[in-house]
């Protein structure tokens, strides 16, 4: 059965209702889930009226929980009135309520179990008083780490939305090390990589030139990557970000981890626009495109939707991927421990073919 996946409708004076609207009739969307998104049927055709021709008949499968998607409809729950105002290109509280409405209905069902994953269009940070990863991490298990993905780009980042002159007391050994970790983890369950490289971004200006420009890369970021190193983590740097990305030279790695937003984003930006945010780390699927809100080209039909049809497809590349990766590495055999005949332990595996055991001396 395919999986359902909910899909927020974001700001409703942004272009979060086009680029969905665009993505879910201009791809293959359909043949791999079932869309469920959370907003308003009255509210979206605000937004419709604003686009081509071929969008203007649009039938809605209004539903009132999940379990009543179908297949190749645009399934919606309702998760705020009808007569909300739309007002195309402005941050209003009665948007960011929406927003939250949306983002909290969704999380719910989530949480039940009743869909499978989260692909969440933009809001502003204003409705949640942050971000959707922050605000994501204090409602699932697990720890969050912010990554933006675009093909075997990967960029990670040690600190998500912090304030520049806030970022150096938060660059400690540990907190690198923890990210490191759960970028190394998400790597291999979530992308299928054995062994993954990751590469280190410094803070400062080359890599703090020994000591002359800033001690943490010395003091801090290399202590932390010869730890990771002991680990088993395949972790590389510190690199100096302009040269790194000018260079080329992140195409020999899995990812990147940077340290902060605009050094690990601004490059990654550059190179492509039609990424995906990916929230790693959590014991659930999101993803979301890579960009904000578009207030500026709101209600024009200007918005690409690329980057959100590539978030909805890799909800459910990454919803396999963990499936196969723990179907793989669960242990298949269940095993019973024994003494052999000079008393030394063994462990004897259940051979289900033969019904008999195979016995794995140690």
């Amino acid at each position: 059965m395919k999986p359902i996946i909910a899909i927020t409708a974001g700001d409703t004076n942004g272009v979060g209702y086009e680029v969905i609207i665009k993505s879910l009739l201009n791809g293959y969307v359909f043949e791999v889930m079932r869309p469920v998104i959370y907003g308003n049927a009255v509210v979206a055709k605000q937004h419709i009226h604003t686009l081509d021709e071929e969008y203007r008949n649009i039938t809605w499968n209004l539903i009132d929980s999940p379990e009543q998607a179908k297949d190749g409809r645009l399934n919606l729950i309702t998760c705020y009135t009808d007569n909300l105002p739309v007002e195309l290109g402005k941050n209003t509280e009665s948007s960011n309520k929406a927003a939250k409405a949306s983002l909290d209905r969704a999380c719910a069902d989530l949480q039940a179990g009743k869909v499978q994953a989260l692909v969440t269009a933009p809001l502003n940070k204003e409705a949640l008083g942050g971000g959707h990863t922050e605000y994501l991490e204090k409602r699932f298990q697990g720890d969050e780490l912010m990554m933006l993905c675009s093909g075997n780009l990967r960029v990670a980042l040690v600190c998500n939305h912090v304030a520049l002159a806030d970022i150096p007391a938060q660059i400690t050994e540990e907190r690198i090390l923890h990210k490191m970790t759960l970028l190394n983890n998400s790597l291999k369950r979530d992308f299928g990589l054995e062994k993954p490289r990751i590469a280190v971004l410094a803070l400062n200006p080359h890599a703090g030139d020994k000591g002359l420009l800033g001690k943490e890369e010395q003091e801090i970021i290399v202590p932390a990557i010869e730890k990771a190193k002991t680990q088993g983590i395949w972790a590389f740097g510190p690199y100096a970000a302009d040269g790194f990305f000018g260079t080329g030279h992140f195409a020999h790695f899995d990812a990147v981890l940077a340290m902060y937003h605009d050094q690990g984003l601004i490059p990654f930006k550059t190179l492509d626009m039609s990424g995906v945010n990916f929230t790693a780390g959590l014991n659930i699927v999101r993803t979301s495109p890579d960009h904000g809100t578009g207030y500026d080209i709101a209600g024009k039909n200007q918005a690409d939707e690329s980057s959100m049809r590539n978030a909805l497809f890799m909800a459910i590349d990454v919803l396999r991927q963990r499936e196969e990766y723990d179907e793989l590495t669960a242990n298949p055999l269940p095993f019973i421990e024994r003494d052999d005949k000079e008393g030394r332990p063994r462990r004897e595996f259940i051979d289900f073919k033969t019904t008999k055991y195979n016995d794995n001396k140690e």
